[in-house]
């Protein structure tokens, strides 16, 4: 696989595809670790005196343009980083048309065969940047030559996204703990009622598959004992601490209880590898932000080769305080860490392979 420092850039165009699917509230980022992430493939392209198209995207608009996923937020917080204006493009044709190298430095979609991140490489001489390079040597890191006991944490609200991966990992994981919405299919599958909390057609079912592989594979599944429940998700809502098996119908579950923070704490001592991907709870709201803050302390404090997957993940240990020092490595790609830790092609980075 190719890097930008086979390429003689100087006098070219080149088109770069990151991933800049940064968290906003209020038209205002809240955390800008993807751009960040991003500046060294930038910024070396610059001073080798290329000519940089940046390619991305925000949101999912369905199709169709929507202002409230405009790049425009990014466009100005990454001309303060690099120091100059930088201009949004009002529509993609051109800058595709224009380009004379393609550099895939988005890892967060190299899990995507789509135009901008598959078809472009079949078309034009490529490379990967430096943020690709960085993460496919730190994931690998969890793929060959795993240090036991190796526990993995899942969380967060996309729960499609990593719900497949479960199977692979159970495969490779001594414990996995599951919290924040990933664990509610799993809760239903042992019958308890959920009530309101995100759960969707299908998933009970295989969530019940995935507990009576582990129980045949040795692998321990933990699940939360008791969460933080409210009527709806807002700071304001009252909620309070249940048992994970008395979540009232109008209810919705918004972050792991204290007990399921000290078990899951309990469970991450002693391991020697550890990989966490998704927040516990809604970790943006107060009253929900106790249950990430406890895994965060957990894995910063251990001595074990941690690894933080997806922005959502890398967002919330920066809004809680902890410093990105206090962890192994920090990966930007949510699904697409998990997809390469699964073993799984990225099909972004195999078609970096091809010549």
């Amino acid at each position: 696989m190719k890097t930008i420092d086979d390429f003689a850039v100087t006098g070219q165009r080149v088109l770069v595809r990151d991933d800049f699917n940064v968290p906003l509230h209020g038209g205002r980022i809240t955390d800008d670790g993807r751009i960040r992430a991003a500046l060294p493939t930038l910024t070396a392209l610059l001073d080798r005196g290329a000519g940089v198209i940046v390619c991305a995207h925000l949101g999912r608009p369905a199709g169709r343009p929507d202002p409230k996923y405009s790049l425009a937020p990014v466009a100005s917080r990454l001309g303060e980083l690099l120091g100059g204006p930088v201009a949004l493009a009002p529509d993609i044709s051109g800058p595709f048309a224009l380009a004379d190298l393609y550099v895939s430095d988005g890892f967060g979609v190299l899990h995507r065969k789509q135009a901008s991140v598959y078809d472009i490489a079949m078309r034009l001489p490529h490379a990967a940047g430096y943020l690709v390079r960085a993460e496919v040597a730190g994931l690998r890191r969890l793929t060959s030559d795993i240090r036991r006991p190796y526990v993995v944490v899942l969380g967060g609200a996309k729960v499609e996204d990593k719900f497949d991966a479960i199977g692979d990992l159970l495969s490779v994981a001594d414990r996995i703990l599951i919290g924040g919405a990933m664990a509610f299919p799993f809760l239903a599958a042992e019958g308890h009622k959920v009530g309101t909390s995100l759960l969707e057609v299908g998933q009970v079912e295989v969530a019940r598959g995935y507990l009576e592989l582990a129980a045949r594979s040795g692998v321990k599944i933990v699940l939360p004992p008791d969460v933080v429940v409210a009527p709806e998700r807002s700071a304001d809502a009252p909620h309070e601490i249940v048992a994970a098996d008395a979540i009232s119908a109008d209810r919705m579950g918004l972050d792991i209880g204290p007990e399921t923070a000290r078990l899951f704490t309990s469970s991450i001592r002693g391991a020697r590898t550890i990989s966490w991907n998704g927040p516990m709870g809604v970790f943006e709201l107060a009253p929900y932000a106790n249950g990430t803050r406890a895994i965060a302390s957990a894995l910063s404090s251990s001595e074990a080769f941690t690894v933080v997957g997806g922005g959502d993940t890398a967002a919330a240990i920066r809004t809680l305080g902890f410093p990105d020092s206090a962890f192994g490595y920090i990966s930007t790609g949510g699904g697409a860490s998990l997809e390469f830790i699964r073993g799984k092609t990225l099909p972004g980075l195999a078609v970096l392979e091809k010549p």
